[in-house]
């Protein structure tokens, strides 16, 4: 027998949960981490915790195992956690989010508020960044009607709310 026999799988580990009024970072309208002394700068922290942000019935938290427990920190973010860093052309066009996932961008669950660009999917809001916005820029086009998404013959009026 060894040490290894008796550790528990992963997710059955004890959890240590910091509610977000006690969080010591956040995320502000453009997707960019903070703490008290400003704006995270090294990019293997900021894409960890990108990768990190998961959802539960209780809202956005980051979560690392931290020997054995599994820490979950909520975190406050100003405008939504998820945000649209890429968008990779092709049928269909797809969009790479902050977290790491790739998913299709849709132009019928794309709109503009606020001046800003997002699409829905299902009760969740994604965020274009700006950086997101210049690769799509070819693709929208705009009039006294509105702005809309051309791709290939088809046009998608983009709803403003």
């Amino acid at each position: 027998m060894n040490d290894h026999d008796f550790e528990l799988p992963k997710d059955h580990l004890p959890e240590v949960v910091i509610h977000k009024e006690d969080a010591v970072f956040w995320m502000d309208g453009h997707g960019r981490w903070q703490n008290r002394h400003g704006r995270f700068e090294h990019k293997r922290i900021i894409d960890y915790f990108n990768h990190a942000i998961r959802r539960d019935q209780d809202g956005y938290y980051v979560t690392q195992t931290r020997g054995d427990v599994r820490e979950k920190v909520y975190f406050a973010y100003d405008d939504t956690p998820l945000f649209v860093f890429q968008v990779l052309a092709g049928d269909p066009m797809r969009m790479t989010l902050n977290t790491g996932e790739t998913l299709a961008l849709d132009p019928s669950r794309l709109f503009i508020q606020s001046d800003q660009l997002y699409q829905q999917r299902g009760d969740e809001r994604i965020k274009f960044t700006d950086r997101a916005l210049l690769t799509l820029a070819p693709y929208l086009a705009g009039d006294t009607d509105g702005v809309c998404m051309l791709m290939g013959d088809r046009s998608w009026p983009i709803e403003n709310r």
